[in-house]
């Protein structure tokens, strides 16, 4: 298939040049969108009669007839086109003659390219809500079910204070819903179209872009041609709010990764979602929740040299800017797929309540709890904050927890201690008391379901 550009030039390009500037290995993904905006193109042309109705009419006949065969089966895309526009026109071309060549009157490859990698990416992003989404409503229903599972919460990860599982894995909602809300900006600043911008400095034809910019769902145009052919920041933004999502699924997997350990035993992933060991058989290992977690380095890689390679770009087009979807697709797909894994995984792990509870009633996470009872008392808190930290040390020696020391031991060392502190320190007392908005306890979670389930409505 011949190039567009050929004309300027005597001598057939070498192979290792044809090879190495080629795109449709990675492009070809984009041939419903390449169709679509050139059947817009070609119904603006001939409604503003830069072209004859007719032949605007027949070139739309021909682009409907290539998507469905490409749809079928029917037509192969030729992996040795430069790239997926020169395909479609030159198949266009054969099926219609000089009829054919008439499409990219107004048109450059740069406004195509720029407007097909915004309608591809537009798409995707709808993808990646509605994944995120499920992901959510899985994380809602464990939340659910786990309202009274306490669990130790923890700083430096060390025990700290008392909280529910519920409350634990719900922070992840509230991340993936600032996702959710980044994937919504990114598609807001996507949306607006470029074509029309010619090359770099529009063009001469009366063309009517409002008109292609509305066929196409866009909200508006670009204002500046220049902008509209070499902006990709778009790809850079989506990126990075990718980048981010995969910062929160990494996070959990961490999580995940731990608590499968006999160290803490919190959770055990189903069997259709781990693996064993070549050679050690009673391994069963959290395969997805590590893939994903070394995933996020390939997402963060791939937003670096998009900054990279438009860090040092003049205006206006440059061939540089053929590596945005190799990094942008990648990015999209890898989040895809790792969205894909790690739902089902979270949907089927089973969580073991009594592992948990055990492991709270360790490491005195309930001391914030005896300080704030004798605040309550009247102490002021820095006396009390001292008096619970030699109760703790006194345990310590004595190999006791704060349940266990008795009454009498309290009063050695503040004599505001009676007999109803035992209830202030249980682990659940300490979980229903944190009523404040955010906290663990069974109402201020129940809130925080609903606002996520709304959320995602």
């Amino acid at each position: 298939m011949a190039q567009l550009w050929k004309g300027r030039f005597k001598k057939e390009l070498a192979k290792e040049t044809n090879d190495f500037n080629s795109s449709i290995r990675f492009d070809c993904r984009m041939f419903e969108e390449d169709i679509k905006g050139s059947i817009a193109h070609a119904t603006m042309l001939g409604a503003c009669g830069i072209i004859d109705k007719t032949e605007s009419d027949k070139i739309i006949s021909g682009l409907e007839n290539i998507l469905n065969d490409i749809k079928n089966g029917s037509l192969e895309i030729d992996m040795q086109a430069e790239d997926i526009h020169t395909f479609i026109e030159g198949e266009l071309t054969e099926r219609l003659g000089q009829t054919g060549k008439r499409l990219h009157t107004a048109r450059s490859r740069n406004d195509q390219v720029a407007l097909d990698i915004r309608l591809t990416l537009r798409k995707e992003i709808e993808e990646i809500k509605e994944k995120v989404k499920a992901l959510i409503s899985v994380i809602c229903t464990k939340a659910e079910e786990n309202k009274s599972t306490i669990m130790p919460g923890y700083t430096h990860l060390q025990r700290a204070q008392p909280i529910t599982f519920a409350h634990h894995i719900m922070a992840y909602t509230a991340m993936l819903c600032r996702d959710l809300g980044r994937l919504d900006d990114a598609e807001k600043r996507m949306n607006i179209c470029p074509l029309g911008s010619g090359a770099l400095a529009g063009t001469t034809y009366p063309l009517n872009r409002e008109m292609t910019a509305e066929q196409l769902g866009f909200d508006g145009i670009t204002l500046n041609s220049l902008d509209g052919v070499s902006d990709r920041d778009f790809c850079i933004e989506l990126a990075a709010a990718l980048s981010l999502i995969m910062v929160h699924l990494s996070r959990f997997s961490e999580e995940i990764i731990m608590w499968c350990s006999w160290e803490f035993k919190f959770v055990e992933l189903d069997d259709a979602f781990s693996t064993g060991s070549s050679i050690m058989p009673q391994k069963k290992n959290p395969d997805i929740a590590e893939l994903v977690r070394g995933k996020s380095g390939r997402v963060f890689g791939d937003l670096t040299a998009l900054l990279t390679v438009m860090k040092g770009i003049a205006l206006a087009y440059n061939k540089d800017m053929q590596e945005d979807k190799e990094a942008i697709f990648d990015a999209v797909d890898t989040v895809k797929m790792c969205l894909t894994a790690f739902t089902p995984m979270i949907d089927t792990m089973t969580v073991l309540k009594d592992n948990m509870r055990n492991a709270a009633a360790k490491g005195f996470i309930n001391a914030t709890d005896c300080a704030d009872y004798l605040v309550g008392k009247g102490l002021p808190f820095r006396d009390a904050y001292k008096a619970t930290g030699e109760l703790v040390a006194l345990c310590i020696d004595k190999e006791l927890t704060l349940e266990t020391l008795p009454l009498e031991e309290y009063r050695n060392i503040c004599g505001l201690f009676d007999e109803n502190i035992y209830d202030a320190i249980n682990l659940d007392t300490c979980v229903a008391g944190r009523t404040v908005v955010g906290g663990p306890s069974h109402e201020s979670v129940e809130k925080q379901i609903e606002a996520a389930k709304q959320f995602i409505s």
